[in-house]
């Protein structure tokens, strides 16, 4: 049933509230997501990037598999395999990759030409054509981020870098698949999350063993970052993300991601002292105006802009 546009007698919620309030809700995903970069590189043992994807992943998809108490079938056997490849596989490895290999805030804003695919990937996945509008603050919050990378007194690596845009281009692919083929017949957005968790983590784990082998014996201070990457960054974000991609449109959410870099910053800048030039405060409250401006539907944005006539009387 259509909502009203305006609230009604009873204290109804307005499209725009609800709008409001399921972006924010999407949004706690790539902000958790932004805190993966700080974890990694302070919690974690080193050199373990595969090992540490399984461990994030696969005990957050078995959860929420037995909680939901529904596995996949038919088409969702293959499609939940490719969208666990994509949306948590590959990405996971890229980006505990570049986590591993770059400081945090640049490793994070590497994923920030991910709108950019997406936009693409959606006029020739979904036929969506691509609006200037979003097209527009998608090259605005590319520019954002290059400032904070560019302009930063901080060393690169090129399998890094590489390893970034590449989990750009995967979650790109995973974001409008996902848009595409929904959800099967009375599965919400748990139980799509722990398909891919479980099928994500068990791409990884063969791959995990083979070149990395079992992780050396863990601390507390290991125990704790895996446990809030697991819980936090994939069973609780994942629940939350794909929710929000079943309801927004897809180029909006993935503007989102933008944000897990805006925190990695920060956190880089309160516990590692990674400070910001001029320049890169610049790109960062660039970056975070793109964000905002991609949630203005383009049609909304027209209104916004369009410079009232003026009418008799007046």
């Amino acid at each position: 049933m259509p909502i009203p546009s305006r609230p009604d007698a009873g204290g109804g919620v307005s499209p725009l509230a609800g709008t409001l309030g399921l972006t924010a809700l999407t949004a706690t995903a790539p902000v958790s997501w932004g805190t993966t970069y700080l974890v990694t590189t302070e919690f974690l043992p080193p050199g373990h990037p595969l090992v540490s994807g399984v461990i994030r992943a696969l005990p957050a998809g078995l959860v929420l598999i037995a909680l939901t108490r529904r596995l996949p079938a038919g088409a969702w056997l293959w499609r939940s395999l490719l969208l666990g490849t994509l949306n948590i596989g590959a990405l996971f490895a890229l980006l505990f990759v570049a986590a591993y290999r770059l400081p945090g805030g640049v490793a994070a804003t590497l994923t920030a030409v991910q709108p950019l695919f997406v936009v693409g990937l959606a006029f020739l996945l979904l036929g969506e054509r691509p609006a200037p509008w979003r097209l527009g603050w998608g090259l605005a919050g590319v520019a954002g981020v290059g400032l904070i990378v560019l302009r930063g007194r901080l060393s690169f690596d090129l399998l890094g870098v590489l390893a970034g845009v590449a989990a750009a281009g995967v979650m790109a692919g995973g974001i409008v698949l996902t848009k595409r083929w929904g959800r099967p017949p009375g599965a919400g957005a748990a139980t799509v999350a722990g398909w891919q968790l479980t099928a994500g983590g068990l791409v990884l784990l063969p791959l995990a063993l083979a070149f990395e082998g079992l992780p050396p014996a863990l601390d507390l201070r290991a125990i704790g970052g895996y446990a809030w990457l697991s819980v936090v960054g994939a069973l609780l974000s994942f629940v939350a993300w794909f929710h929000g991609i079943g309801r927004l449109p897809v180029v909006a959410v993935s503007f989102l991601t933008l944000l897990s870099p805006m925190v990695a910053t920060i956190l880089g800048g309160v516990f590692l002292g990674e400070s910001l030039t001029p320049w890169q405060g610049v790109g960062f409250v660039l970056a975070l105006t793109a964000v905002a401006a991609a949630q203005i539907p383009p049609g909304t944005a027209r209104a916004l802009i369009r410079v009232p006539a003026t009418t008799e009387g007046d």
